[in-house]
């Protein structure tokens, strides 16, 4: 073929052109459909065509709070104080002024709350009157028996010398004697009156109300203006104390044994206390005592726990658990203290001599491989690749896989 042949075939037909233009817009309008269509499948797959897995998950514990002592039995009770006073008037009265607060922590002696005292001034004043008049007749009588003591010494000189009649020495004696006599009786209405001034004193100070020991109120129950009486009005219209004054000092757990297991609880022996309110604080403490009676409906016995840590977040009324330990053998060597976390043995799973766990990480599962450690009950010990607080997922279905996206029910 020659050169000018060749030159030929390289003139654009003008209607193939129009024709390639149409074909090529076909290809367009289909590229077009194909990315609407991707991106509806994007949108439904996000909008419910794959629903995340649902799992439960724990937390993981920190290893080094658990004590590794054995516990020999478990029981329940409460925080108890033992000095408790709900704080009254020794007499009954108005209130005039309250100083406590709940939550207020008061020092021995110091005042909670005065009564109106107008009473009891008046009559401190009245058996101040009565003293003075007591000792103002002592003085007169007083006054008198000098008198008749010096008469009855002249009558002595004369009767010595003759010069007076013995019935004037008598009546000089018996005026002497007579008075003595009255002296006696005034010194007796002084003492009197001074007892009687003592308990009128006594009446002022029952109007204010002190604090019998050092300790937090817990309870505020009048106000001014109302009545309160150390006894109970029967009426409702007089309270039976300002407040409630606890010790906190004197806290200690109360549990309830069964009576079957009594046995194996000996006092002195090592306990570990959980409020129900701080399931993480395991606080340690003592047997006290065992109550020598049991109660016969419920077939417990009393059991009396000291705390050794004085905190205050320990409050009377909180619900406890306790675990009674055994006994620590001088001669044993101390406990081995757990290191890295525990989880629940489900959340683990083992690919031979390997395993790992699924972390609930941002609603999706984050595998994480671990070293497994001793079994603590339930519980597997974890000494490498988790931290305290880790969310584990139990569990795990066979399918899922790391990033797999998962949501959360309820932790057990």
């Amino acid at each position: 073929m020659s050169q000018n042949d060749l030159l030929k075939q390289l003139v654009i037909d003008k209607d193939a052109r129009q024709d390639s233009g149409s074909g090529r817009s076909w290809v367009y309008v289909g590229g077009a459909a194909a990315v609407v269509l991707v991106a509806a499948l994007a949108w439904w797959a996000l909008a419910g065509g794959s629903k995340a897995t649902v799992v439960s998950t724990a937390t993981a514990i920190d290893a080094s709070k658990l004590s590794t002592q054995a516990s020999v039995l478990d029981a329940t009770g409460y925080i108890t104080a033992r000095r408790l006073a709900t704080v009254s008037a020794k007499v009954t009265g108005k209130v005039r002024e309250v100083l406590i607060e709940e939550g207020m922590r008061v020092e021995e002696g110091q005042v909670l709350a005065t009564l109106d005292d107008t009473d009891a001034n008046a009559q401190l004043a009245l058996s101040q009157a009565q003293l003075d008049q007591a000792r103002s007749a002592q003085a007169e009588i007083d006054a008198q028996l000098r008198q008749a003591e010096a008469d009855l010494k002249r009558q002595q000189d004369l009767s010595q010398r003759g010069l007076t009649a013995a019935s004037a020495l008598d009546g000089a004696r018996a005026s002497a004697e007579t008075l003595r006599a009255r002296r006696v009786s005034a010194e007796r209405s002084v003492r009197v009156a001074q007892e009687g001034l003592a308990i009128a004193r006594v009446q002022v100070d029952n109007t204010i109300i002190r604090a019998p020991f050092a300790g937090v109120v817990v309870a505020k129950a009048a106000q001014p203006g109302e009545m309160i009486s150390p006894l109970s009005a029967g009426g409702g219209f007089t309270r039976t104390g300002v407040g409630t004054i606890v010790d906190m000092d004197s806290l200690e757990v109360q549990v309830d044994v069964n009576e079957a297991f009594i046995g194996r609880v000996q006092p002195q022996q090592p306990v570990e206390a959980t409020l129900n309110a701080y399931p993480d604080w395991r606080i340690p403490g003592s047997v006290i005592a065992i109550i020598p009676t049991a109660d016969r409906s419920r077939a417990t016995v009393k059991v009396r726990i000291a705390l050794d840590a004085k905190d205050p977040r320990i409050v009377p009324d909180m619900g406890v658990r306790v675990a009674f330990l055994e006994r620590k053998d001088a001669a044993a060597p101390p406990p081995v203290q757990l290191k890295g976390v525990l989880v629940p043995e489900s959340a683990v799973r083992r690919e031979g001599e390997r395993a790992h766990v699924f972390v609930y990480d941002q609603a999706s599962a984050r595998r994480v491989d671990v070293e497994l450690g001793t079994t603590q009950g339930a519980l597997r010990q974890i000494t490498r690749g988790l931290a305290p607080g880790d969310q584990v997922i139990l569990d795990p279905p066979a399918d899922l896989t790391a990033g797999a996206a998962v949501t959360t029910d309820a932790a057990p």
